[in-house]
């Protein structure tokens, strides 16, 4: 029998799948239909104090396509909740009443000490499982010294973090951090020392996903005007899983994983870095809550091919094998390897290595490609152009002389 159940920081979930902070979770009907689809988890869109205004505006998303592809990555101008802590206060009470066994967090953010304070108070008191602490939205709340201004500075990071977990006297405290910073396991390492619990890494990343050229507007277009805004989705796991590695290595604090995660295997990834928590967004605004059988059905058949019972055998395995560029061999000789049954002829490796590589590749009169190993020094840019992964690198067949 394989066991999904997983901790972060003291917390034990059923499964490590847990709903982000966002819309999927602004709603109390919404949080609960997940609970009973089979998620873990869920961490309430980002709550304030009554006295905050929340000023929201729409159109807030936009997305980009891909080769034929829809969302391959989300923008949004969203703000936190609209709904203060009065509100989420009664949704935290009805849901750990209804649902005792999954894991209720709630996200929160402050202008100033006494509201992070009374926040982590109101909540604790409500019955919340775990808190997780905003300093890391990358628009909207810059002017009030909010969001990605506080993470992006590891001394505001420490005395907030600090501040919050001064008033929290049951429940841990995890600090959701901006990938917008030079060094974020510094923002990892500031939170540590802070004394919270953990970290969620890592918040969407600051961009722009387009502009009307005809009409010069940026997307998404609120009448003739735009702003900068938070980009997610799985354009951004590359950065989300670089965060986390670096973060598990380097800090050795609690991570919950956030940032492009929509397949089983993207979870395994996250996993295999070091995260002990899974977080999706987009992919369930996408996919809708039912995506959690493929997510919990396809974790279950890798750890049963792989002989894992539990996944606590799986987090950080990956790791020891993440090594400083210098530590890398200069000894692995590899050239590009055709397998002539799955090529479909379409002549993208030829173009791709004589244009942007070491001119390997030649097209043989049935169209085939021919790869001279004399030529190839085995960068594998052809392998990831390939539509039928029908190269593959291998090491170099030595000819007799």
């Amino acid at each position: 029998m394989t066991d999904l159940t997983l901790e972060f920081c003291g917390v034990k979930y059923p499964n490590p799948f847990v709903l982000a902070a966002a819309p999927s979770s602004d709603k109390e009907e919404m949080v609960a239909r997940a609970f009973e689809a089979g998620w873990g988890g869920a961490v309430l869109k980002t709550t304030s104090v009554e006295s905050e205004e929340v000023s929201l505006v729409y159109p807030m998303m936009t997305g980009q396509d891909y080769e034929g592809k829809r969302l391959s990555a989300l923008e949004n101008i969203d703000l936190i909740s609209h709904h203060h802590i009065d509100e989420v206060e009664k949704r935290v009470r009805a849901l750990k009443k209804e649902y005792p066994d999954n894991v209720v967090a709630a996200s929160i953010m402050g202008q100033e000490k006494e509201h992070w304070q009374e926040l982590v108070q109101r909540l604790e008191a409500a019955g919340v499982d775990l808190i997780e602490c905003s300093f890391s939205c990358p628009h909207g709340m810059p002017e009030k010294g909010m969001g990605s201004t506080i993470g992006q500075n590891p001394d505001l990071v420490e005395r907030t973090a600090r501040w919050v977990k001064e008033a929290a006297r049951r429940v841990p405290v995890v600090i959701k951090l901006t990938p917008q910073i030079a060094d974020i396991t510094m923002a990892a390492a500031a939170v540590k020392k802070s004394g919270a619990d953990g970290v969620c890494a890592i918040n969407t990343v600051k961009g722009i996903m387009g502009v009307d050229v005809y009409e010069m507007v940026p997307y998404p277009r609120v009448k003739d005007k735009s702003a900068i805004g938070g980009i997610s989705g799985p354009a951004i796991k590359p950065v989300a899983l670089r965060c986390v590695a670096e973060i598990s290595q380097k800090v050795g604090i609690p991570v919950t994983a956030s940032g492009g995660i929509t397949t089983w295997r993207d979870a395994v990834e996250f996993l295999l870095l070091g995260a002990r928590n899974l977080q999706l967004c987009t992919a369930v605004m996408q996919y809708g809550f039912g995506i959690i059988d493929d997510l919990k059905e396809g974790l279950i058949h890798y750890m049963e091919e792989m002989g894992f019972s539990s996944l606590e055998e799986i987090v950080g395995q990956a790791l020891p094998n993440l090594v400083d560029h210098g530590a890398l061999s200069r000894e692995n000789e590899v050239v590009s390897t055709l397998d002539e049954d799955k090529c479909i002829k379409c002549g993208r490796c030829y173009v791709a290595c004589n244009d942007g590589g070491h001119q390997a590749i030649s097209i043989r009169e049935d169209r085939l490609p021919e790869i001279d190993e004399e030529e190839c020094v085995g960068c594998a840019f052809c392998t990831t152009i390939c539509p039928v992964y029908c190269l593959e690198m291998k090491p170099p067949q030595k000819k007799e002389a």
